[in-house]
């Protein structure tokens, strides 16, 4: 497969993948909006914040290293997929072994919320646990579907599980409420569960079929999917087993990371089941437009950069054509991350508190809400180019470099830790803001230090993408100096027709960037339309 092939499917599962997180953001959204209405926010700090920990720790440090290490080196066709499904299974056993350890210490080591308030705690642990174990049965599905580019399967089925798992939400809330935990336990388990079977029937279904051998896909048998010696043949490639476990120390590191203020939250005590259930909720409300559009955009051209470059490899001694393409996609990416989370950035500011006023009342509007989203916006903006960063030097370093980039993760989990605790005390909820933007600063520069290098003894410089127009930069300014007024004359205590005019006022400002966007990133208006919008190019074909 061409480098230009691999960058058409990175970019179409890019496309698929941001509608299905908004499909995801919207029914989480709504979901919540709706379950404030009828529980409390002690049950909903526990769901979201301490079992929704439990099961994403799990889920995380058992399948995360084998998935970089598996979709990394050659393409899917060129390589023993009989070792990498071997390795891939590894993730069940492992995963059960963290669901005992993990909830041994959810059950016995933490504290445990009043029965009252928060009822079937312990029963809510074992089924989340037992949920986390259930997904990783289809982890070589996944890996599978992924490395041959199975755009559509991923959507369909984390679509259906979605549903099915907001449906049975919404039944049992209204008619089961006293339930509790259990509601959102077995609403998880069954999520899971249709995930899983959602990818056995498709594979039962695939395998051996016309399509199949058309695609020249290298498993012919429903008994390939499992694990088994070849004669002759080591049972799992001792370079992708190395690599892998590379991997695995730096993913305790990234764990802590990326869900380090619910650690500090559920180990530390420093703040309340009520207080953690805002925070989450202004959280998840925080990261929607993140998760929409820079998470799928990761995680897709993180295979495009991994199967495009030779990883640890010097660029000189690569091919120069795939070099000139990863450096023009690179650059794109940050320029089109950087421009919508400046976006995020400029009218998060001005329209937080209407937005919580609206969504959740004055249970969330009231106190720090407000304050958690503004900072929040800021947050996005450092986010949006870390995960571009990082998915391009994760895809080109060798293992020896991932090895010691652990120690930097090391380093950084200890003093996002200390940060958190410290902050928290001092800022409340605004404290775990401050100090995932100052770590995610550090990685930042790090990756940035690492690009440079990279490309120093070429003629690509893709860091220019972090380089706006003057003239985008100044419509910014302005909008958020109109907004800001607009929001301190017409918000948010003035009534619907005052608040309407607030938002008219934005709609202008954004209208105004969007057109400047359009006559001074000519560049990246086409990369978006040729790359990251499927049916634009195929109705232009």
């Amino acid at each position: 497969m061409s480098s230009q092939d691999i960058l058409k499917n990175a970019s179409t599962l890019a496309s698929y993948n941001v509608l299905l997180q908004v499909m995801f953001r919207v029914l989480t959204f709504l979901l919540n909006a709706f379950t404030l209405r009828f529980v409390s926010k002690e049950l909903i700090g526990v769901v979201n914040v301490r079992l929704t920990l439990l099961y994403s720790t799990l889920v995380f440090l058992s399948r995360e290293a084998f998935r970089r290490a598996c979709l990394s080196g050659e393409s899917g066709g060129n390589r023993n997929w009989r070792q990498v499904i071997n390795l891939i299974w590894l993730t069940v056993p492992l995963g059960v072994l963290w669901a005992f350890l993990l909830g041994c210490v959810w059950l016995w080591l933490l504290e445990v919320p009043d029965a009252h308030n928060v009822p079937y705690y312990g029963p809510a642990v074992v089924l989340f646990a037992i949920s986390g174990v259930q997904e990783l049965l289809a982890e070589p599905l996944w890996v599978l579907a992924q490395s041959h580019m199975f755009v559509r399967l991923k959507v369909v089925a984390e679509s259906l599980a979605m549903i099915v798992k907001c449906s049975v939400t919404v039944v049992l809330v209204v008619f089961a409420r006293e339930w509790g935990l259990y509601i959102f336990s077995a609403a998880h388990l069954l999520y899971t569960g249709c995930l899983m079977l959602c990818y056995a029937v498709y594979f039962i279904r695939f395998l051996g079929s016309k399509e199949a051998v058309k695609k020249s896909f290298p498993l012919h048998h429903v008994a390939d999917l499992l694990p088994h010696r070849t004669d002759g043949e080591p049972l799992v490639d001792r370079t992708l087993a190395r690599l892998t476990w590379s991997f695995f120390k730096q993913s305790f590191l990234k764990q802590i990371l990326t869900e380090g203020e619910r650690y500090v939250m559920t180990f530390l005590n420093v703040l309340s089941f009520g207080d953690q259930g805002v925070y989450d909720i202004v959280n998840n409300l925080g990261s929607m437009v993140a998760r929409f559009i820079f998470l799928p955009i990761e995680e897709s051209f993180y295979i495009f950069f991994a199967k495009v470059l030779e990883r640890g490899r010097d660029i000189r001694s690569q091919k120069q054509e795939e070099i000139a393409i990863a450096a023009e996609v690179l650059e794109c990416l940050l320029k089109l991350v950087l421009v919508i989370g400046l976006i995020i950035t400029v009218f998060g500011y001005a329209y937080s508190h209407l937005a919580l006023d609206i969504y959740g009342g004055s249970l969330l509007s009231s106190g720090e809400g407000p304050s958690l989203l503004r900072y929040y916006s800021c947050y996005v903006l450092l986010l949006a180019v870390n995960g571009v960063t990082e998915c391009f030097v994760f895809a080109a370093m060798s293992q020896g470099e991932v090895d010691k980039y652990n120690l930097v993760m090391l380093a950084l989990s200890v003093s996002f830790l200390f940060l958190s605790y410290m902050l928290t005390w001092w800022a409340g909820g605004v404290g775990f803001i401050l100090a995932n933007c100052l770590n995610m600063g550090l990685r930042i520069l790090h990756s940035l230090l690492y690009i440079h290098r990279y490309f120093q003894l070429s003629q690509w410089k893709p860091l220019r993408g972090l380089l706006p127009s003057p003239l985008l930069l100044l419509a910014l300014a302005v909008s958020a100096v109109v907004t800001s007024v607009s929001e301190v004359v017409l918000c948010c205590d003035s009534g619907w027709l005052f608040r309407l005019v607030h938002i008219a006022v934005g709609g202008v400002c954004l209208l105004l960037v969007l057109v400047t966007i359009l006559f001074t990133e000519s560049h990246l208006v086409q990369f978006v339309r040729t790359q990251l919008l499927p049916r634009y190019k195929k109705k232009h074909k």
